[in-house]
């Protein structure tokens, strides 16, 4: 596959998949070059890269795909406790919201008026 019918394939710009090639987020087996030395990609790369999509919609960082991709082989249930951890990670940060957004409410339910400016009361 040429690296535009990858990009459209998974809705990513073909920088970016540039860039994922480049920082390894693309292992080597996905990647032949052409007498011409354009990248040819095999059709596995679609569904890596839409797993390395979803990781990133899910809070996962680059430096964290990375390095689960550096390890060689990871076992299902290193994959599994992985993923549970970001799920607690992303239920923590859900509390912490949840918090905020409680303590904005119970400000608006003060009621007060801070004509002075926000935060100065007379």
């Amino acid at each position: 596959m040429k690296i535009s019918e990858v990009a459209e394939a998974i809705d990513l710009p073909i920088s970016t998949i540039r860039y994922y090639d480049k920082i390894g987020i693309i292992p080597d087996e996905y990647v032949q070059r052409d007498e011409n030395n354009y990248r040819n990609y095999a059709i596995e790369v679609v569904h890596h890269l839409q797993v390395v999509k979803n990781c990133i919609a899910a809070g996962f960082s680059i430096h964290e795909i990375q390095a689960m991709i550096s390890r060689e082989s990871l076992s299902k249930d290193e994959q599994t406790d992985i993923l549970k951890q970001k799920i607690r990670n992303i239920e923590e940060a859900q509390k912490r919201l949840e918090e905020s957004k409680q303590s904005l409410y119970e400000i608006i339910d003060l009621d007060i008026v801070c004509e002075s400016g926000f935060g100065k009361y007379k």
